[in-house]
């Protein structure tokens, strides 16, 4: 009982005090507003930068799904080779007997598909478009996990018979068919005909920001035979059984490859495997460093901001130092008196500090709708987590209590005759 009286004391104390400090503030409202303009400004950066870091993350993290579920991917040349520095898929190194290695000696993996690509210029009928023509195995869609529209994936026996047959993105059929069903009709490639089976499910863009549903898929026997030729492969697509073998696959397939291409120890290889969690890591690297700049830039804003309500309380507690002697005279003690202007300084930033999470909030709602009044403008998607909204409100109330301390410890000291007798 005396717990819950207690309680209610320090409560309704806690609430008078409060009502002290906002009256205080209404005093001087123009300095009271430029004074939490700080924190405002700061608190939005924070808000905002955090919930356009946190939509490009989110983004990126959809594209690497994108690309499928536990896939290993192994491009044929390296990063740098014998002192000359070359790119992923640089030169065909990779070929169909690896991926078929792959397939039958490591037990973890599921599916392979080997990778041809090139672009061409593709027609049908009086329309023509230059797109992307991507040679796979029948498993290239249980890997990339993509589902068709309409119409069917090639087999395994297309893939065997080199067949001339396709599956189309979304892009490339709006391009060549409009409004009319591509399932069953006829493009050509290089003046190759193809039939066409089915039509992909839209994709959207990839992490390199390149429209994935611009694309024809093919078996690569069909690739290779009728279009590319050649017998080395640039890329090479691994489905492996669960995430947590996905390191596991990786060294046990830079291991194989090694072996194959008879490489000998201490030389580079002439491939590159990288796990879906590497790509992504890379590619949300930069971002990651931008948001951390710009989260600092941010920060010191509210540290600035701090230090302006630092100075206004100790105008304030110059100003009313006759009221504190006054105070004191009446029975208010020391901790009275710091409680009540370290509250006047925590109302002050807590203040700013909501109008910071609406000002962050507005500015995340904006965001994404800047492409549409200014072309070219990257589109961003924004997302503002609770958990940020949380954390940027407990920092700005943790300013007041940091940088209003001094301030209210200074009034506390003060000597109650010598208050009574400041004019």
């Amino acid at each position: 009982m005396n717990l819950v009286v207690e309680t209610g004391y320090w409560f309704l104390r806690i609430v008078s005090i409060v009502r002290v400090a906002l009256r205080a503030l209404q005093r001087n409202k123009m300095r009271s507003m430029l004074t939490a303009l700080g924190i405002i400004i700061g608190v939005g950066a924070v808000v905002a930068v955090v919930g356009i870091g946190q939509g490009a993350k989110h983004q990126v993290e959809a594209q690497i799904a994108s690309l499928g579920r536990n896939v290993v991917l192994v491009f044929s040349g390296s990063i740098s080779r014998s002192g000359v520095h070359s790119g992923w898929g640089s030169s065909g190194t990779l070929t169909v007997p690896d991926a078929e290695a792959i397939r039958l000696e490591i037990p973890e993996v599921i599916a392979v598909s080997p990778e041809v690509r090139r672009s061409f210029q593709v027609a049908a009928g009086n329309q023509n478009w230059l797109t992307y023509v991507v040679g796979g195995s029948a498993s290239y869609f249980q890997i990339r996990q993509w589902d068709l529209e309409s119409g069917a994936p090639f087999t395994e026996q297309d893939v065997r018979g080199a067949t001339k047959v396709c599956v189309i993105g979304k892009t490339v059929a709006e391009q060549l068919f409009g409004d009319e069903d591509p399932v069953g009709q006829v493009i050509r490639i290089s003046n190759v005909p193809f039939t066409v089976l089915g039509v992909l499910t839209p994709k959207g863009l990839s992490v390199m920001g390149t429209d994935q549903d611009d694309v024809i898929i093919m078996p690569y026997t069909s690739a290779m035979k009728r279009l590319v030729g050649g017998t080395t492969l640039r890329a090479m697509l691994v489905q492996a059984e669960s995430a947590e073998s996905l390191d596991t696959i990786r060294e046990q397939i830079t291991e194989l490859l090694r072996q194959r291409h008879r490489i000998p120890p201490g030389k580079d290889d002439d491939f590159t495997v990288r796990t879906q969690e590497e790509i992504a890591q890379m590619a949300t690297s930069t971002a990651q460093i931008l948001s951390l700049l710009l989260l600092a830039i941010a920060s010191i804003s509210l540290v600035v901001g701090g230090i302006g309500i630092m100075n206004i309380m100790l105008v304030s507690v110059t100003e009313r130092t006759r009221e504190i002697g006054i105070r004191m005279a009446v029975g208010a003690r020391p901790r009275d008196i710091l409680l009540q202007f370290l509250l006047e300084a925590v109302t002050l930033s807590s203040l700013g500090g909501l109008f910071g999470i609406g000002l962050g909030i507005g500015v995340c709602r904006i965001w994404p709708l800047l492409p549409v009044f200014f072309p070219g403008f990257p589109e961003t998607p924004t997302l503002v987590s609770t958990l940020s909204i949380i954390i940027a409100f407990v920092f700005s109330a943790g300013i007041g209590i940091f940088f209003g301390y001094y301030p209210a410890r200074r009034a506390a000291r003060l000597d109650p005759i010598e208050a009574l007798r400041y004019e």
